[in-house]
């Protein structure tokens, strides 16, 4: 199975910028649509952002359109979430996910999922 690990969280004072990489195992990373779910306290995973197989298409949560920017490099098996404008509300655990389906943006849409990289929005 595909192998996901994300990393780059951490502690960042609101307004802060953050990237996020999800490194994907194999030699398979093209076939998949990637995806970016958050996970805050006392709430449910959420999804965040994904994009498509080739990275011409990309869909942004209403939440983080215009701050968040989800992009990849299939050279090195690579997906990245880069973050602007950081909210306290931003603060969760924040997964990467893989699904070979074309269309879907739900948790049961995606087969593979990382293990997550905490971030942290001090205000």
């Amino acid at each position: 199975q595909l192998q996901l690990v994300e990393s780059g969280g951490g502690l960042v004072q609101t307004g802060g910028s953050l990237i996020l990489s999800c490194a994907a195992s194999g030699r398979t990373f093209s076939s998949y649509s990637m995806g970016w779910f958050r996970q805050a306290p006392g709430s449910e995973r959420e999804f965040v952002a994904a994009i498509s197989k080739n990275g011409g298409r990309t869909t942004y949560a209403n939440s983080v359109k215009g701050r968040f920017t989800i992009s990849r490099d299939n050279a090195k098996n690579t997906v990245y979430l880069q973050i602007n404008s950081l909210k306290p509300e931003d603060t969760a655990v924040y997964y990467c996910a893989a699904k070979m389906k074309l269309y879907g943006l739900t948790l049961a849409d995606y087969d593979h999922w990382g293990q997550g990289t905490q971030v942290t929005v001090s205000s």
